[in-house]
């Protein structure tokens, strides 16, 4: 399945420029992770321990940082034998992958409150590029980095890309991925 959760470490304004810096508030932070299951329904797992830093800059619309890290130790499903299979070798690995981790390269803005930005996704040892599509509950023009800013992010991946292969007649390949935050100004 996904893509999780995210600690990430100190930002640097970006691209040089000033930049409007922030946290994930752990606390009203969550990611979901949804796959087919049997063609007819899905399975949801989440992950509700995500961390990590965003800066836009404030004079650069392309120039973003975002570094994103998910603890997959923590996901949570909805029965115990789902759940014992998604931490598991054929899925996340958790033993040997405890974290599923998002970078940002690039921020293309779409519309007033809205931008699709470019990175990569690390799971399982293995790294791929994605793309999140985002909406900010803030017009950018209206954003100043001294007011918390909500999230709503979606991207899709193939879980192959990461080696999560079992049972292929049961799960679906794509996964879709949920993440609705919080951010709050750094030094605001």
């Amino acid at each position: 399945m996904a893509v999780a959760m995210a600690t990430l470490g100190t930002m640097a304004p970006a691209s040089g420029t000033g930049a409007m810096s922030y946290t994930i508030d752990p606390a009203h932070a969550r990611v979901q992770a949804k796959v087919g299951f049997f063609g007819l329904g899905s399975k949801t797992a989440r992950f509700p321990h995500i961390e990590g830093h965003v800066a836009l800059s404030d004079r650069d619309a392309k120039a973003v940082t975002l570094d994103v890290r998910i603890d997959t130790q923590t996901l949570e499903a909805g029965d115990a034998l789902t759940r014992s299979r998604l931490r598991g070798p054929d899925f996340f690995d958790v033993d040997h992958y405890p974290r599923v981790t998002f970078h940002a390269t690039g921020l293309t803005r779409t519309g007033p409150h809205s931008a699709t930005v470019t990175g990569t996704i690390s799971a399982r040892g293995v790294t791929r590029p994605a793309m999140l599509a985002v909406d900010f509950s803030r017009d950018f023009a209206a954003m100043t980095g001294r007011e918390s800013v909500h999230i709503a992010a979606t991207t899709r991946i193939d879980r192959r890309d990461f080696g999560m292969t079992a049972y292929p007649l049961i799960v679906g390949r794509l996964v879709t991925i949920g993440i609705d935050a919080d951010l709050l100004p750094v030094g605001g």
